[in-house]
């Protein structure tokens, strides 16, 4: 008696191979959902943004400190009242102007002057001065800062960084001391 067997096929069939390729895609695509890297670089980007406007505006304090300590007001007579400043590092007020032109402050004012702090407060009250992780030019630093109230009525500062609504909607960046 003789009896035939039919050979078995060992592997998989291509039905098979495509299920399990488009599960892998499904799960993979449900995850970058789930992690949204666009999201993440932009809350890094304004975790920085928090970092810089606080050290503009602790190294503007320590400068005002410092010339009340020494009978100088340069600090305090450089920001007119309510005036929006973009915060430039060039020699030259123009080159800063049309470098910062475009920002607008977080109240959608735009900026009407700049005021380049690299020669008020480097060396001397920071290392350098910061730029925005994003917005900033060799120029143009892409924040901003106002004084509301006159230094002799106890005037406060506001930093900015007006860039950070733009790449994480409905967040704005702003320190006041």
């Amino acid at each position: 008696m003789n009896i035939y067997s039919v050979p078995q096929r060992k592997g998989f069939t291509l039905l098979e191979i495509l299920l399990v390729i488009a599960a892998i895609g499904i799960l993979a695509a449900i995850v970058l959902v789930a992690i949204n890297p666009n999201r993440q670089l932009a809350q890094a980007r304004n975790a920085q943004r928090r970092s810089d406007v606080n050290t503009i505006l602790n190294a503007a304090y320590q400068r005002i400190i410092d010339d009340a300590a020494n009978n100088v007001t340069t600090m305090n007579d450089a920001l007119v009242d309510n005036t929006v400043y973009a915060i430039g590092t060039s020699g030259t007020v123009t080159t800063v102007e049309t470098a910062c032109a475009t920002l607008t402050n977080v109240n959608g004012t735009t900026t009407t002057s700049t005021i380049n702090l690299s020669t008020t407060l480097v060396p001397n009250f920071v290392g350098a001065i910061p730029f925005d992780p994003r917005g900033g030019s060799a120029t143009c630093t892409g924040y901003v800062i106002t004084q509301s109230g006159t230094p002799t009525s106890n005037g406060r500062i506001t930093v900015t960084a007006p860039i950070a609504a733009s790449d994480l909607a409905g967040t704005s960046i702003s320190v006041t001391r």
